[in-house]
């Protein structure tokens, strides 16, 4: 088994009155480290008494118009900076590698196979502020927690602590290879093919077919894949029919590969979202993301144009 960690000695003091006199101390002035500190010098004064009181002994002396660190104060001030140093850089480090680093976008595999990745050729790469760390998850990442800088979620747009961009809201319907297609009759196709249905799909399917016009389709076998991505490969690669995100399966429409079987769509309620960080609302780089991304969505709501 791993060694535990070292528990973390309990401060017995608080933290403000330890910074207030760093900050006396390292600048010798109470008024200098009361404007550092953006507090009023009587609010520094009351924390370092309040420290010598806690430690019960005295760390700054005054004499005449100077300020003097004691024995005490001297080894405690010393520590304090480096250690003060250390969080501060620490902080920094953190923070110049989101603000300067690509943005961390991750999302579904569907998502980045069937709408993403055709359109990466029109994203502008070279360009400052436009760097991107693309990665692809079936799990939702933390990114309160910094997993993730951005994310594409599909959805209704509520996260907890997120701000929310739609991108496009999503309708299904039923897809098929042009090689499988009985003539003009896709009824007889669907009643001969294998159904790649993804999981996530079991109920836009349920509702698809009871409101198709013309009565229900019953497919020859039903295969439930894990995403809809591998039902609109599947599909592609001529092993049957699938349903599927109608915006999702533009690409593979306009590439020949896929062919609506149907007019028939239906809303699923859901779409799909540019999510992020409330603090990051005004990072550059999102704010590129964003609207790169939103520039594309919206060129694709063009009769014709996905």
């Amino acid at each position: 088994m791993p060694d535990k960690p070292n528990p973390m000695p309990r401060l017995k003091v608080p933290l403000n009155a330890l910074r207030a006199f760093e900050a006396a101390a390292r600048l010798r002035s109470i008024k200098g480290a009361a404007m550092e500190l953006g507090v009023t010098p009587s609010a520094v004064s009351h924390q370092v008494k309040a420290l010598e009181a806690a430690l019960g002994v005295d760390l700054l002396r005054r004499v005449g118009a100077s300020l003097h660190l004691t024995e005490a104060g001297g080894k405690l001030s010393g520590q304090l900076t480096g250690g003060f140093y250390q969080i501060a850089s620490a902080v920094e480090e953190l923070t110049a590698e989101r603000k300067n680093g690509p943005v961390r976008l991750t999302m579904l595999p569907t998502f980045a196979v069937h709408w993403l990745s055709p359109r990466l050729s029109d994203y502008p790469f070279e360009r400052a502020g436009f760097e991107l760390l693309i990665s692809t998850s079936q799990a939702a990442l933390d990114l309160s927690a910094g997993e993730a800088d951005a994310a594409i979620r599909h959805g209704r747009g509520q996260w907890d602590g997120l701000m929310a961009d739609l991108l496009f809201d999503e309708t299904v319907t039923l897809f098929a290879p042009p090689g499988l297609l009985d003539g003009n009759n896709p009824r007889a196709t669907a009643a001969g093919a294998n159904l790649f249905l993804s999981q996530h799909r079991k109920q836009n399917w349920k509702v698809w077919n009871a409101s198709l016009p013309g009565g229900p389709l019953e497919p020859a076998a039903v295969t439930i894949v894990d995403s809809a991505g591998l039902g609109l490969k599947a599909a592609a690669d001529g092993a049957g029919i699938t349903l599927a995100g109608w915006e999702i399966a533009q690409a593979d429409v306009q590439a020949g590969r896929l062919i609506p079987m149907f007019e028939h769509r239906i809303d699923t309620g859901a779409g799909y979202w540019l999510v992020y960080p409330e603090a990051l609302a005004r990072d550059r780089r999102i704010r590129n993301l964003r609207k790169w991304l939103l520039e594309e969505t919206e060129a694709c709501r063009a009769p014709k144009a996905c």
